[in-house]
């Protein structure tokens, strides 16, 4: 069983909701991200996105695109974010780390070297923005012979045949996009994402977590009803990137902030 599998099978029975905060390696410095991973989770963080810069990234909006310039500006590459996941391994050996970015770096490096390499560095999932589930027959064997869960994206646009495809592929959790256009861009309808959670249900058995759109504690608290997690990405980068030029507050003002939404989260659960 994966890490990702054990994480979610204890939430579940412990009636608790994961948190599962994004940032991206690298941002604002290259020294901070493994401290920083470090503190997330001990303010809370269940899963750990983190984030693979690029030079496109083209579902981002425009706070996470800076966070991936900022980082490229650091040469940071992605055997640079292999070897900031092994340094954290060091000191902590359950907590998931799900590497998020997009699929032309892994192919460059190679799907059998970039799956050995991961494994290694004790990554535990990947979700590749660009990786359509249709076109991820060679990408996910791959994937699992490693013991790495390959993990995809829903839209509220996905069809039943689309959830189905996914359904038969995933590993790991779902991540549901609670709205169309790119990430921080909108406020999200959590009606809706009640809606759309429970008809992915119908399709798909794994965890279900739900990202884009949740700025603060009582978003996070109402997606937190209907979903397994709740995925934060732009509110946390958006403080990153207020801190740009005094990154040790980034170790405080981020952690603080999940722990905030960790106590929200338990509570609306509780």
């Amino acid at each position: 069983m994966s890490r990702l599998s054990k994480r979610f099978d204890a939430l579940r029975v412990n009636g608790r909701k994961a948190l599962i905060p994004y940032i991206t390696a690298g941002d604002p410095l290259p020294w901070v991200t493994v401290p920083l991973m470090h503190a997330m989770v001990n303010s809370g963080a269940d899963v750990i996105e983190l984030g693979v810069p690029f030079s496109d990234p083209m579902a981002d909006g425009p706070v996470i695109q800076a966070a991936c310039e900022r980082a490229l500006k650091n040469k940071i590459t992605l055997k640079k974010v292999l070897a900031m996941v092994a340094e954290f391994r060091q000191k902590d050996h359950n907590t998931p780390v799900v590497l998020m970015g997009y699929l032309n770096p892994v192919e460059v490096m190679g799907y059998e070297t970039f799956a050995k390499a991961a494994a290694e560095a004790g990554v535990d999932g990947v979700l590749t923005v660009d990786m359509p589930p249709e076109e991820a027959q060679e990408f996910v064997p791959i994937m699992r012979s490693h013991g790495l869960d390959s993990i995809f994206l829903m839209a509220p646009n996905s069809t039943p045949e689309r959830m189905r495809k996914v359904a038969e592929i995933a590993q790991g959790f779902v991540y549901y996009v609670s709205f169309k256009g790119v990430t921080g861009a909108n406020s999200l309808d959590t009606t809706e994402v009640a809606t759309k959670v429970a008809e992915l249900r119908k399709h798909i058995s794994l965890p279900i977590g739900v990202g884009f759109g949740i700025r603060d504690a009582q978003s996070a608290a109402a997606v937190s009803r209907v979903a397994d997690a709740v995925v934060v990405g732009s509110a946390l980068v958006s403080r990153i990137g207020e801190d740009v030029k005094v990154p040790d507050r980034v170790l405080v003002r981020v952690p603080q902030f999940l722990k905030e939404l960790r106590m929200a989260i338990d509570k609306a659960n509780s």
